[in-house]
């Protein structure tokens, strides 16, 4: 699936390139995704729901079935944009406990995590003892509102995180959760 992803980001890449009349130098390498042009980064498809599984049980996830859940708010400064940003969603850790996930992890339930994704792929893992409040001070947000509003550009849903110094464990766009074992 990855490779399928990056051919096709490369082959946009490619296609740009040719479309504007631009040439990469002759033994150049191809561009990796991080490197690529930040309209590129971040292009939008429309989002579907967020789909949630662990083992053989799923769930899935929109603003209007989040809407009547109890709701968080959590303030955090975005890099980014060089503000402060105020969220508002559903802690992830009560998404993960409707499907049997333990919300207060011990022994070998400390083997799980998480992969969450984004639309445009981007993917990124949490343990499960840096989503439970029982062990982390942080909260992991599945975020429908930011500053009193829709998301806009970063989608239905986004992946926010407390207590991390940059946004590079929130996902924009989110489609994706999927409750994995190390074992």
């Amino acid at each position: 699936m990855r490779f399928v992803r990056f051919f096709l980001a490369l082959a946009f890449a490619v296609g740009s390139t040719f479309a504007s009349g631009q040439s990469q130098p002759t033994g150049a390498p191809p561009q990796a995704a991080s490197q690529m042009p930040e309209e590129m980064h971040h292009a939008t498809a429309p989002a579907g729901p967020l789909q949630i599984t662990y083992g053989d049980k799923s769930a899935q996830w929109t603003p209007t079935t989040l809407a009547p859940l109890p709701h968080t708010t959590i303030s955090v400064y975005n890099e980014h944009l060089n503000a402060n940003q105020t969220y508002t969603g559903v802690p992830l850790i009560n998404l993960l406990a409707k499907l049997g996930v333990p919300t207060k992890p011990h022994g070998k339930d400390f083997e799980l995590y998480i992969v969450a994704g984004g639309v445009d792929g981007y993917e990124v893992v949490y343990s499960l003892g840096e989503i439970s409040p029982d062990v982390h001070d942080g909260t992991v947000l599945v975020a429908d509102g930011v500053n009193g509003h829709d998301l806009g550009d970063n989608g239905l849903l986004q992946l926010v995180a407390t207590g991390e110094k940059r946004p590079a464990r929130w996902v924009r766009n989110l489609i994706e959760i999927r409750v994995l074992s190390a074992q």
